[in-house]
């Protein structure tokens, strides 16, 4: 019988075992990963290049880039790499590494999706005391407090997953290791670390869910005071994608991570992670950054100086 102390290794499973949808599989990840690697190193560049960008927002946007880049990074190549060569091997390391990251980024990332409205909740209702809420100080020290919190929470639920004895299968049903997915090859009783799982996730999730829909309803209250024109329509066209955002990532992670182990894996559950490990990461440079005037004026600033500088050089350097 395998237990824990023998099982080195373990077996993913792919979305199919068709080697054209394998492909299209890969190919589809491989461009999504792009995008949003692309995406993600835009904002990070711009707002550190361009002095007036030097702000508590766009300091939370560039630390959830750097995040983003690192969370997509974990499940993404893998699965790529996997896809092609149809080799589903993780060793018992890789496994244990993979599940820390998911957890530390995907905590992280929420952490500082909950910072970022706190952030617009004090810029629209309270202006005159932004600078003295959100004074660089302050912006450090959520940064760190987030990844101290992260480092803390998925090293608990890492370590209280693998002291478990698995000997029912070494084969996960997923396209990455993840706690739900390892909960059901232990041969244990799991109801404690079920019971966790579900505490720790409402405490932390539906504590940001509740405080992030808090402050969007401070300044949903605050903007219906605005006159009707620009300024009202462009804080509904920011804040709701930001809610949509927050709500997939949520109610995918909470679908597949505090469902009992005992129901059977299924596709959708592999689906569902796409959400929240996969899509974030690829829209959030979209919904924070890429709509906003002042990221797209950057960045028209940066490609006409780069093009400039390429076209006078050109001239200098011809015969």
């Amino acid at each position: 019988m395998l237990n824990s102390s023998v099982m080195m290794e373990y077996l993913l499973v792919g979305f199919s075992d068709v080697w054209e949808l394998r492909v299209l599989h890969a190919l589809s990840f491989s461009l999504i990963y792009l995008v949003t690697l692309t995406g993600n190193f835009l904002i990070v560049i711009v707002t550190t290049v361009n002095k007036s960008l030097h702000s508590p927002m766009y300091f939370f946007l560039r630390n959830l880039s750097v995040l983003d880049v690192c969370y997509i990074s974990v499940t993404v190549p893998n699965s790529c790499v996997n896809s092609l060569l149809d080799s589903s091997v993780i060793s018992k390391a890789g496994c244990v590494t993979q599940v820390f990251l998911v957890v530390f980024f995907a905590c992280v990332e929420m952490l500082f999706l909950t910072f970022m409205a706190h952030d617009r909740y004090v810029a629209i209702c309270q202006p005159l005391h932004y600078p003295v809420i959100m004074n660089p100080q302050v912006c450090v020290q959520m940064t760190l407090g987030s990844i101290f919190s992260g480092l803390v929470y998925s090293g608990f639920h890492t370590g209280i997953t693998f002291r478990l004895p698995f000997c029912q299968s070494n084969v996960i049903h997923q396209f990455f290791c993840d706690i739900p997915s390892l909960l059901k090859l232990s041969c244990s009783d799991t109801f404690s670390n079920e019971v966790i799982i579900l505490a720790s996730g409402l405490v932390i999730g539906g504590g940001c869910f509740i405080f992030i829909i808090r402050s969007y309803i401070h300044i949903f209250s605050t903007v219906l005071r605005f006159p009707i024109g620009a300024d009202r329509a462009k804080a509904f066209s920011t804040c709701v994608p930001h809610i949509l955002v927050v709500l997939v990532f949520l109610g995918s992670s909470f679908y597949v991570y505090l469902r009992p182990s005992a129901i059977s894996a299924t596709i959708l559950d592999m689906v569902l992670s796409v959400f929240y490990s996969v899509i974030p990461p690829l829209f959030n440079p979209i919904i924070y950054s890429l709509r906003n005037e002042q990221i797209k004026r950057a960045i028209r600033k940066i490609t006409k100086k780069y093009f400039n500088r390429k076209f006078i050089g050109n001239c200098l350097g011809s015969p």
